[in-house]
């Protein structure tokens, strides 16, 4: 039943195949909590891999962890894999990658400030329109003056400068006002209270790194570690969102290929969606629309069909849907949509099906010849030939220690940035200030004795005139020597 071309996904009244040149076509697995969408994902994981396409998935409650583990068939797997006739099941393991933010339970994963984008970086900030607009100057600022914006003091040094120069820079680019500069510091607090500051700075994801393959030609599968992260949602969506833009970015056009390059499987997609400005939600539209042609196929996860908008929706080819509940008038709806997207099959009703599917069973429509979907079909999904479940702790740290990068993004890099290019100006500004202060101070003081003293025909200094002068050049430069090393002291990335 396993063939080089196709995904084995399960049994209806047939073996129900996922045409790999179809993969790029992005996909939809939905279905209410408890019905099976964990381990379809994981099945669909392990196709791709087996493909040798490499595949990207967040791992919300840590289940997804065990596709790292050679598999050992529960009896419910062996029973259901007889069920379909999967003559071919085996146990296996895939090659993985476990990624982190926090660096606790993968490999640091990083963007700096400047990659993430002002639109991204508003979106996750809660900004308002007013609000994104001065983080929009500071951007262009940034670029206009060429300084790096890596991480969030180097965001937050340039807000102040900002501040200090809000006359001329509003002159420049427009309005910038202090409730709003305020505003926009009060976010980044925030931000580094739920764990930004690990995110943001360098060495930063090289999106090469999720595109191996093992000495197999199976594809590596990264998995990021997502069950604390869960707890500052808008930083998890918008981080995902980030790889999707930085995959369009950084990926060639390649067209139509006989598998995709990369598989990125977005689960509890609707934290995207909430709340998203139009304008966010145009972009999404946009890069899902456009990143199928970098050879990147896009599978969004998550409950209900209606938390993915009609746009889209409609750009999803490839559908898994597993049981939906119809208790509530919106449950209705969500049924009614689900099977409104699918081609109907005369055999069943698709709404009624909706409901009455069992754990493990979905409704499945891909790509078939020539892009049109499959006829809708009641279908047994086959059982994961990895573990199922969760990794014990120090499995995953075995995964690490043997993974093609570990020690790349172990240690953080701080290069020269706004921080210290805005602490220099800073200090030589002090400096400057504080030496013309000096300068005026003696140069009253030298006018004051030469009203003081008697008058003499001669210009030339008494030795007593020449031992106080140079007193007082000695005093001079040795505050000044003080001063530097105090400003220095406190500003310690400037040395």
């Amino acid at each position: 039943m396993l063939l080089d071309d196709k995904i084995f996904l399960g049994t209806s009244t047939q073996p129900e195949y996922l045409a790999l040149r179809y993969g790029n076509r992005h996909g939809l697995v939905t279905g209410a909590t408890g019905t099976g969408k964990t381990v379809t994902l994981q099945v669909l994981a392990e196709g791709f891999s087996a493909a040798g396409v490499p595949v990207f998935a967040a791992d919300i409650k840590g289940d997804l962890s065990g596709i790292a583990k050679q598999g050992k068939a529960q009896v419910w797997q062996t029973q259901r894999a007889a069920e379909i006739g999967f003559d071919d099941y085996r146990d296996a393991v895939f090659p993985v990658m476990f990624w982190d933010l926090f660096g606790r339970q993968g490999h640091p994963i990083r963007a700096t400030i400047s990659e993430m984008g002002p639109l991204l970086l508003s979106r996750l900030l809660e900004l308002n329109d007013t609000q994104e607009g001065v983080l929009n100057i500071a951007f262009k600022l940034a670029d206009d003056e060429s300084m790096l914006l890596l991480d969030l003091k180097d965001l937050r040094a340039l807000l102040v400068d900002i501040q200090e120069r809000s006359k001329e820079i509003s002159s420049r680019y427009g309005n910038v006002s202090a409730a709003s500069i305020g505003a926009i510091q009060r976010a980044l607090l925030v931000l580094e209270q739920q764990g930004g500051e690990n995110f943001f700075g360098e060495r930063a994801l090289d999106i090469a790194d999720l595109m191996r393959t093992d000495r197999d030609g199976r594809g590596f599968i990264s998995i990021l570690a997502a069950d604390e992260l869960m707890r500052s949602p808008r930083l998890y969506a918008t981080f995902l969102l980030w790889m999707l833009s930085e995959l369009f970015e950084e990926l060639p056009e390649v067209g139509d290929l006989d598998r995709p390059k990369l598989v990125f499987f977005f689960d509890e997609a609707h934290l995207l969606f909430d709340d998203a400005p139009k304008a966010l939600i145009d972009k999404v539209e946009q890069v899902v629309r456009l990143v199928r042609s970098k050879g990147v196929g896009v599978y969004f996860v998550t409950q209900n069909p209606l938390d993915i908008p009609e746009t889209v929706l409609a750009q999803l080819g490839n559908r898994v849907q597993h049981a939906l509940r119809a208790y509530t008038p919106r449950e209705q709806k969500a049924v009614r949509v689900a099977a409104e997207t699918f081609r109907p099959n005369p055999a069943f009703s698709t709404e009624e099906a909706i409901t009455q599917l069992g754990i493990g069973e979905a409704l499945v429509s891909v790509l078939e010849d020539k892009g049109v979907p499959s006829m809708v079909a009641r279908t047994l999904i086959r059982p994961p030939s990895a573990q199922v479940g969760p990794l014990l702790p120090e499995d995953r740290r075995a995964v690490m220690s043997a993974s093609p990068v570990g020690g790349l993004y172990d240690q953080t890099v701080d290069r020269e940035s706004a921080f210290e290019v805005l602490s220099r100006k800073a200090r030589d500004r002090q400096l400057a200030e504080e030496r013309q202060r000096q300068d005026d101070e003696l140069r009253k003081t030298e006018r004051s004795y030469q009203d003081e003293r008697p008058r003499r025909s001669s210009s030339r200094q008494t030795p007593a005139e020449a031992a106080m002068n140079s007193l007082a050049r000695t005093v001079a430069n040795r505050l000044g020597s003080a001063l530097v090393r105090g400003i220095l002291g406190s500003l310690k990335r400037g040395r």
